[in-house]
């Protein structure tokens, strides 16, 4: 069977303290593009997972890959062997190990079914998995783990994701943030958070890769509604008013920065 892991952006990303655990409390409007990397899976005697794809080679250890961990997290008969297409890039902002993890989650559901704990079991890989599992549009706060229904008036529209190709680790980016309190998140449907709403890790993770707001002044100059750094970075996200403007932005983008990753898609549901 063959399932997309679904590339995670974060319409709105707010950092409201730092917690005595070393993490951080959070409020995020989790979206999801309906384009990602492809996982392929057969029976097989035992686990396996091989990888394959661009930035396949970003991946130096497939048995330490969080899909991996995910099979062994999920208790089933017999193995199965994992063919993982990597088409997002590493270290990007999008969520893509945790969406790896979460399509081999579906994939055991739709075969065997997920024990009754398998939020837990998710949340053990990552604080977003447990939403990446679901991949639908949704509030997250605590880590991201504590998850609740928004009322999503952007489902289909048209979404451009951009990368300078620089990867950015979360530690360092999260490390860089300064502290403040900006409030939480506004309340209303989704279009409306998304546009009063801010990304708290925009600023350092500017200041580890300042290409950042080169992507997001082109994008910004393409007549986007919206255009906002997902996660920790470096990916930068734009919506647009039809899937024409999506086009022709993707297009002039293509010719101006022809060594930066994109990637096209709409918001699911």
């Amino acid at each position: 069977m063959r399932e997309t892991a679904y590339a995670k952006i974060n319409l709105a990303l707010h950092v409201r303290r730092r917690r005595d655990d070393g993490y951080h409390e959070l409020e995020t409007l989790f979206a999801f593009v309906d384009a990602g990397d492809a996982l392929t899976a057969r029976a097989a005697a035992r686990d396996e997972l091989t990888v394959s794809g661009e930035f396949a080679p970003q991946l130096t250890d497939p048995l330490g890959n969080i899909a991996a961990k995910a099979l062994g997290k999920l208790p089933r008969p017999g193995g199965l062997a994992i063919a993982l297409e990597k088409n997002l890039p590493v270290a990007a902002g999008l969520g893509g190990g945790s969406a790896d993890a979460a399509a081999v989650f579906r994939i055991v559901e739709a075969l065997h079914g997920l024990p009754g704990d398998w939020r837990e079991r998710a949340a053990s890989l990552g604080a977003d998995v447990p939403a990446c599992v679901e991949s639908r549009m949704c509030l997250g706060h605590g880590t991201g783990i504590e998850l609740s229904s928004v009322d999503n008036d952007l489902e289909g529209a048209p979404v451009l994701l951009v990368n300078p190709r620089v990867p950015l680790a979360t530690g360092p980016v999260f490390a860089g943030w300064d502290g403040r309190d900006g409030g939480p998140l506004p309340e209303g449907p989704a279009s409306n958070i998304a546009a009063e709403g801010r990304n708290d890790l925009e600023a350092p993770a500017i200041a580890l890769v300042p290409q950042i707001t080169a992507v997001l002044d082109a994008l910004r100059g393409t007549g986007a509604t919206l255009a906002r750094m997902s996660g920790s970075g470096a990916t930068c996200f734009a919506l647009y008013s039809s899937v024409d403007a999506l086009r022709e932005a993707a297009a002039r983008l293509a010719a101006d920065h022809p060594d930066w990753w994109q990637m096209c898609g709409s918001l699911r549901p």
